[in-house]
């Protein structure tokens, strides 16, 4: 039976790009050696954050090698691994490389809404094939199509190495009611920076963030406190980066925490196309947040 090793405060690794647009590999190593010693508990690699789309095939192979040599199996990685043509995605799990990763993560299929029963057949495909543990992703606000709490736990009961949801929807009571009936060996992981905290309260074993790319010692900080039970203090904390949680997202995902590391010195303030950057007045209140907490890269 497959074990998730992906708990704590897991984070979706940008893609920095230089000036001209390429990426910055640089840059990515000082950006994955910080997030290691600064407290993430793993790394989501090329996964929506990565702005993976955008990237060739050669660019993907290049950010897997250079993040396994980096973290040096110091902490876990998780790998996108995710698609609308399941053929596709089976035929990348059975071929591809996987070197360096202790499990995949995949998204439902976007933009062609499968059923529920499309979607259990899709994930169906993907256990079955991947020589890795799967960590399912259900994001409606990106995908056009929700997984019901019934699909995911059906999925969780039929495959031992599906053993854990990363869970986007926004639903609380739909969360909650996967915590509430999920076997003993899947877990539920905040895929959303603002309600980390209080699904961790219900039960969720950590998240895979965004502002980590950004705070890693402090969100880390406030992911331990409340997988501990500290909830007092791990709510001070939540509510220091209220402001942060809602900034990084007005303008899109990660232009906002690109800016943020952009002002911070870490990288480039640039991404693909059709993504663009921030807005100046999101940029200039992120710069005076960062001021007023004082995070430092």
């Amino acid at each position: 039976m497959a074990k998730n090793v992906f708990k704590g405060m897991g984070v979706a690794l940008i893609t920095p790009f230089t000036s001209d647009g390429s990426v910055d590999f640089e840059a990515l190593k000082a950006l994955v050696e910080s997030l290691v010693v600064n407290g993430a508990d793993f790394l989501c690699v090329l996964g929506t954050t990565a702005e993976t789309p955008t990237l060739s095939e050669e660019e993907k192979e290049q950010i897997k090698k250079l993040v396994v040599e980096q973290v040096n199996g110091r902490i876990p990685l998780l790998l996108g691994c995710g698609g609308n043509n399941t053929r596709a995605i089976v035929d990348t799990l059975k071929n591809g490389n996987f070197k360096g990763f202790q499990g995949i993560l995949s998204v439902c299929p976007y933009y062609n809404k499968p059923s529920q029963e499309g979607l259990y057949q899709h994930f169906k495909a993907i256990a079955q094939a991947s020589p890795l543990p799967v960590v399912l992703y259900n994001v409606p606000g990106r995908t056009g199509v929700n997984m019901t709490a019934e699909t995911t736990l059906r999925l969780a009961r039929d495959f031992d190495n599906i053993v854990a949801i990363k869970e986007a929807s926004g639903n609380i009571t739909q969360m909650d009611d996967i915590i509430k009936n999920k076997p003993d060996n899947f877990d539920v992981i905040s895929g959303d920076d603002g309600i980390t905290f209080p699904l961790i309260t219900l039960g969720a074993v950590g998240v895979i963030s965004v502002i980590g790319n950004a705070c890693p010692r402090e969100f880390s900080r406030m992911v331990r406190l409340g997988l501990q039970g500290d909830y007092s203090h791990a709510l001070i904390i939540h509510h220091r980066f209220a402001e942060l949680f809602k900034l990084l997202f007005v303008d899109g995902n990660p232009a906002g925490v690109k800016a943020m590391l952009h002002l911070m010195g870490a990288c480039e303030n640039v991404l693909r196309l059709p993504l663009v950057p921030t807005r100046i007045t999101t940029l200039e209140e992120l710069g005076g947040i960062i001021k007023s907490l004082n995070i430092k890269f």
